[in-house]
């Protein structure tokens, strides 16, 4: 029984830490600098605030007034008005980023974001996708490209696989949910680089 509530407490922990919000708000900056220095993070920050940060002001929002169950939506049927708001967010982004002249790696991991999205937010209409591992997983990617690829991947990997064990240990997806929210996130994302010929 103690193990069980370990496990149970460590996986609500990953959840929180390494949530979708978390990474679209941390990771462009991150990507800036190492890309730019200090003017493409601070490029990044611009995407951060929104891509990430719109979306979870929307959600916060949803929670207080008791529309959505937690900042992870749960509920499937909730996530359509936050989904849809974050695809405007990201488009807003990426326009403003094209328009503005952002470096091309920005645009890409932004554009990928967009592309994940387009395939996700359809599919979680009818099915419990996980956000959670197509998030972590398109993180990676996006890291892997801008860090020595073969330790990010497999530090990467391992990082990718917690989060899908802690949403299965919480029982918010199916493993097969998580396998395809990774499949999606590493899939579109490096697609998308692969688009703007940084593949």
């Amino acid at each position: 029984m103690f193990a069980g509530m370990m496990a149970d407490r460590v996986a609500r922990r990953v959840t929180d830490v390494l949530a979708p919000q978390v990474l679209v708000i941390a990771m462009p900056p991150v990507v800036g600098l190492v890309a730019q220095g200090w003017t493409g993070a601070v490029w990044g920050l611009l995407a951060s605030a929104l891509c990430g940060g719109v979306p979870a002001v929307v959600i916060a929002l949803g929670v207080r007034s008791g529309r959505l169950d937690s900042h992870h939506i749960v509920d499937r049927a909730r996530r359509t008005g936050p989904l849809l708001s974050a695809v405007a967010a990201v488009l807003v982004a990426l326009v403003l980023l094209v328009v503005l002249g952002a470096p091309t790696l920005l645009v890409a991991t932004v554009a990928g974001m967009l592309v994940a999205l387009a395939v996700t937010v359809p599919v979680t209409l009818r099915w419990k996708i996980s956000f959670h591992a197509a998030v972590s997983a398109g993180t990676v990617v996006v890291l892997a490209h801008v860090l020595p690829p073969v330790p990010t991947a497999l530090a990467g990997g391992a990082v990718v696989a917690l989060v899908c064990w802690a949403r299965v240990r919480l029982a918010h997806h199916t493993a097969a949910q998580v396998a395809a929210g990774t499949l999606v996130g590493v899939a579109s994302t490096w697609a998308t680089l692969a688009a703007f010929g940084l593949g």
